[in-house]
């Protein structure tokens, strides 16, 4: 088939090339021409392991395209997929772009296309899609439908191939078939496809992403009551973990949920609902629960350094939101950091995904190159995000320094092991 992808971000940019490995032939558009240029290049702009791989061989085998045509690009294929962003502003989702490829499709239907949002959208956006393409010329020429993305950043390409579900939201037979022949190489193996209203799988995306935000945020709470009781969280987790009705994924004790999807879709899902009257107080409570959760992390902190910030060399290994991408929207670090500061601390942080530009402009912070660098002489180690190289280190060896401290935000080692070995251990719910 013959695919249009507007938006080359992250949904746009895995959904496109992974569609291209399935054998179709692929353009991907996009405004901003540094980053088309870039592409075609052969250079990816974002940190997704096994993703540039899969770029250059379907460039190499002339399916995957790069351009900023999007008049041409929209006219050339069967099926359009909007991977726009749909930031929040004001707690509402902001559509401008969604609806600005929308009008770029309107004035480009030659022939019958499906229109398909993959960008996460309120309830309803699918109707006013249809409304501003609904013209006289435009008669039959088109089907809206819904195929939301269920992609872990990290883990995009092995979601994308063996996808928990395929959702698409549509009561167009001949549409619905044409959606189920694309995904056909992936769900035909086992029964994945799941066809429901438009509106219904807006929903469910937004629907999703909250119950798994409430996940995080619940057994974040759990952590802070076992804290107080001297029980492992770990073991809580695991114990809960074993229902089949709930399930162990999302149970890990952290420092807060961040990223692209959680934090705007569940202001995105409250909006919506409070504009329809509907109080959603569970999803209220864990946007607070994960607010005040960077907070805690702080107090904890100053507890630890026994209240004593001023002049503290404090170290962060990793600063993204979590291990297996270059993210940093909505990192617990953004808020952390900038308040150590504050108290006096100088900071030293690596990143396996390099320096971020989000703290260029702070003070007293030093991006280091390696972990020697960043642990050398350090007061207090925090380990934030849990990328493998981070899992079994020395710590005396790195550091080289008396009485230093270790905060594991992510429960990485033992802490009878951490007590064996004489180290300054404090972790999260144990």
């Amino acid at each position: 088939m013959k695919i249009c992808i507007i938006g080359t971000g992250y949904v746009g940019l895995v959904s496109g090339t992974c569609f291209s490995d399935m054998g179709n032939k692929v353009i991907c558009v996009d405004t901003d021409i540094n980053k088309i240029n870039k592409l075609n290049s052969g250079t990816v702009p974002i940190y997704e392991p096994g993703l540039e791989e899969l770029v250059l061989k379907n460039k190499k085998n002339d399916r995957l395209f790069f351009s900023t045509d999007i008049n041409g690009s929209i006219k050339k294929s069967d099926i359009v997929f909007i991977c726009v962003g749909t930031p929040t502003k004001n707690n509402k989702a902001d559509l401008k772009y969604v609806f600005k490829a929308v009008y770029s499709i309107s004035k480009n239907l030659n022939k019958y296309k499906i229109i398909v949002t993959k960008s996460t959208v309120p309830v309803r956006t699918g109707d006013k899609i249809e409304k501003i393409l609904n013209s006289k010329k435009n008669k039959n020429k088109f089907c809206v439908l819904s195929n939301p993305e269920f992609l872990r950043e990290g883990e995009a390409i092995r979601d994308f191939f063996y996808p928990d579900r395929v959702v698409i939201g549509t009561k167009s037979k001949k549409a619905n078939n044409i959606m189920k022949n694309l995904y056909m190489p992936i769900i035909k193996k086992k029964n994945r496809y799941f066809q429901t209203s438009r509106r219904a799988a807006e929903l469910i995306k937004y629907a999703s992403n909250a119950f798994l935000a409430t996940k995080i945020s619940y057994i974040n709470e759990i952590a802070n009551l076992c804290e107080k009781l001297d029980i492992d969280i770990k073991e809580v987790s695991s114990g809960i973990g074993l229902d089949q009705r709930i399930g162990g994924r999302f149970l890990r004790a952290g420092p807060g949920y961040g990223g692209s999807c959680f934090p705007k879709d569940t202001r995105a899902l409250v909006t919506t609902a409070n504009r329809s009257n509907t109080d959603l107080s569970i999803v209220k409570s864990v946007i607070k629960s994960n607010n005040n959760r960077n907070k805690m992390l702080t107090s904890k902190i100053k507890k630890i350094m026994n209240y004593n910030l001023k002049n503290k060399i404090i170290t962060f290994l990793g600063v993204t939101f979590k291990a297996g991408t270059d993210d940093m929207r909505e990192s617990p670090s953004l808020k952390i950091i900038p308040q150590l500061i504050k108290k006096g601390s100088l900071i030293k942080y690596y990143e396996p995904t390099g320096s971020k530009k989000e703290f260029n402009k702070l003070k007293h912070l030093k991006y280091c190159t390696n972990l020697r660098e960043a642990c050398k002489n350090s007061d207090l180690v925090i380990i934030h995000t849990e990328w493998n190289e981070f899992k079994q280190l020395n710590f005396k060896t790195l550091v080289r320094k008396n009485n230093f401290k270790i905060y594991d935000m992510r429960n990485l080692y033992s802490p009878e092991k951490m007590k064996k070995n004489k180290l300054n251990y404090y972790c999260i719910g144990r």
